[in-house]
């Protein structure tokens, strides 16, 4: 035992009443202010989600193509046992967090009975140009607790005044249909496929675009978030979320979710940059299948359990979050239902 005399007593006190006090908020356990970028909070609730359904389907499903050439005659959409429910329920049993539904794809075909257009559901035989798929879909995942979310691609190959200003109005407004009909969305997901050749409206030509300054995106984005606060968005500068850069699944070791506060580029957007600007995470997109939309010929091609198990040690494992798409199989006259490995 140590015997403590009462000159190192008073040596002991003299030096602790030298240590500055702890303050009040670090004795209570108050967090320290954060380094660098942090997410926002919709994009923290997106981090949790780890992996959902991409649901690729559409008047392509119809024609065996996978970009559409935007002259399809809309009564080839004719699902004769289309069910909601089902597709919600193979997404849900896969493990898969939220599904995202084509609502348009590039041909400009609108599975909802949108006015603005008659390259839609609204002209085709589905429950006689009065259905709805888009709403159907909610409506199961609402059912099912599963988040709903919407792809809108900007590039329209059947619209007449696509590549002018008047087409960017239709676009908004398209936008804002879907943002204010369909209940509460967790993800708005734009595809960077823009310009190209297309029907638009009969002209049969090539149009190019300079697709940040003709969408104006910081605009788009903030339009999503005004009519849908707790949505990501997926891609342009500005949005919440970045792509991967490929579509095989695979996310770089490591993936930072940072980046620079510059225009995309893909060499970077598969490893991040680590301590970037931004908090910009990646989402991982890959298809079941060989293609997005189902093709027969596809079948014996789906991705098995032992490839999707990679899959996620590839997207998710890597901090990022997986976009799985499950095309439904959907010919006319057959039940439409999901593929499956």
């Amino acid at each position: 035992m140590i015997e403590l005399s009462r000159r190192s007593l008073i040596a002991t006190s003299l030096a602790a009443s030298a240590v500055p006090a702890i303050p009040a908020s670090a004795r209570a356990g108050a967090a320290p202010k954060p380094y660098g970028a942090v997410p926002s909070a919709r994009q923290w609730r997106w981090h949790g989600r780890e992996q959902y359904a991409f649901v690729h389907f559409s008047i392509n499903t119809f024609t065996d193509k996978e970009w559409g050439f935007g002259d399809e005659d809309p009564k080839l959409f004719d699902p004769s046992d289309f069910d909601a429910d089902q597709i919600v329920a193979a997404a849900k049993a896969g493990g898969l967090e939220g599904l995202i539904l084509t609502a348009k794809h590039h041909d400009g075909f609108c599975l909802w009975p949108t006015l603005r257009t008659e390259h839609c559901i609204r002209n085709s035989p589905y429950k006689d140009g009065k259905g709805d798929i888009v709403r159907e879909m909610a409506e199961a995942c609402r059912r099912a607790k599963l988040p709903f979310g919407v792809y809108l691609s900007p590039w329209d190959r059947n619209h007449a005044e696509y590549g002018r200003p008047a087409y960017v109005d239709y676009f908004r407004a398209q936008l804002t249909e879907l943002c204010t009909r369909y209940g509460e969305l967790f993800e708005v997901w734009f595809d960077g496929a823009n310009g190209g050749d297309g029907y638009y409206g009969g002209a049969r030509e090539a149009r190019k675009i300079d697709a940040p300054r003709y969408y104006d995106w910081p605009s788009i984005v903030a339009l999503v978030h005004k009519l849908q606060p707790n949505a990501c968005t997926f891609d342009p500068l500005g949005a919440d979320i970045r792509w991967v850069g490929n579509e095989d699944g695979i996310a770089g070791d490591p993936c930072w979710p940072t980046m620079p506060n510059k225009p995309y580029d893909q060499k970077e957007g598969n490893s991040g940059v680590r301590g970037g600007a931004l908090w910009w995470p990646a989402e991982t997109d890959v298809s079941i299948r060989p293609g997005w939309f189902y093709h027969a010929d596809e079948d014996s091609k789906v991705k098995g359990p032992e490839r999707l198990i990679r899959l996620y040690d590839e997207s998710v494992g890597r901090g990022t979050n997986l976009n799985l798409n499950i095309p439904p199989i959907a010919a006319a006259g057959s039940p439409t239902r999901t593929s499956r490995s």
